[in-house]
């Protein structure tokens, strides 16, 4: 091939990639404005800190935000002590054979079951199986299996990207497996499995087929201290969102608070993202000067 033509192909393919990241880029700026734009009125400290009221005509959202706390907790308590400890398993202690890598194709493929199938699953296992009922552990529990394939994954790629020099020089020195991982390897690996699972729980706590099955209430305003509000039902941010856009009774009245509703899950998704990034900044900083 003539080096006009490989420099013209280079060109080429550069200007779509370009292209492609600028619509990408354009559709996310016109999704935020377009809410931001119909939703900013409605976002008022009442509207933040207030209790709906008449039917979710008038009032605030702020049961929906406690309840997204308390699933998100729970998730967070579940998944990630889980998802880590699987990943150094398979990474660092399982031998290279064909089960350990069957359970990794299950693991790629559990990542991109719909999240309705998790939602009938934990319905079926911690509603009616173990008896929990409808509540806020029931539907962290199942948002907690549905960001397990995320924190196993990104974990378990964030430990293989750190050399494995760092593991023999520890090994060579007398180091036990457990001090060479805990002293050696998590210290550097930590940001990409912190940065990975932060992103699957911001993707869980935008979820609304999973809750819909095992806890989520149309209207719940009452908000038991902890630990009882583990037991009982609640209202979450996107299934409040999902009432209120689709189901209510007086949509086009209700049209500006769901847009309100919508800005601040967004609000809340961006920062849970923000902060991974953040995390992970600090840790790469703390440890490049070691």
């Amino acid at each position: 091939m003539k080096p006009d033509l490989r420099k013209t192909e280079e060109k080429i393919g550069f200007a779509v990639i370009q292209l492609a990241t600028l619509l990408v880029i354009g559709i996310l700026f016109f999704i935020i404005y377009d809410i931001f734009s119909k939703g900013a009125g409605a976002v008022t400290w009442e509207f933040i800190t207030d209790k709906p009221r008449k039917g979710m005509t008038e009032g605030g959202i702020w049961p929906a935000i406690v309840g997204t706390f308390w699933v998100s907790l729970v998730t967070i308590v579940f998944s990630v002590p889980i998802g880590m400890f699987a990943a150094i398993y398979l990474n660092e202690y399982a031998s290279k054979g064909r089960i350990v890598r069957l359970i990794r194709l299950a693991i790629r493929n559990l990542s991109g079951v719909p999240s309705i199938v998790y939602g009938l699953f934990g319905f079926s296992l911690f509603v009616l199986m173990m008896n929990l009922g409808l509540s806020v552990l029931s539907a962290g529990l199942t948002l907690g299996l549905l960001t397990l394939p995320w924190t196993i994954t990104a974990s378990e790629e964030a430990l293989k990207t750190v050399p494995m020099s760092y593991r023999e020089g520890a090994l060579a020195l007398g180091a036990t497996k457990w001090q060479t991982i805990r002293s050696n390897v998590l210290p550097y690996a930590v940001p990409g499995m912190l940065t990975g699972t932060i992103l699957g729980l911001a993707r869980a706590a935008g979820e609304t087929a999973p809750i819909l099955f095992t806890g989520a209430a149309f209207f719940w305003p009452i908000l038991p201290k902890f630990p009882e509000v583990l037991t009982r039902q609640f209202m979450a941010l996107p299934y409040h969102l999902f009432i209120m856009s689709t189901q209510h009774h007086e949509i086009l009245k209700v049209r500006p608070l769901a847009y309100g509703t919508a800005l601040v899950l967004i609000v809340l998704i961006l920062l849970m993202n923000t902060a991974a990034i953040f995390i992970r900044y600090r840790f790469r900083k703390r440890y490049k000067r070691m």
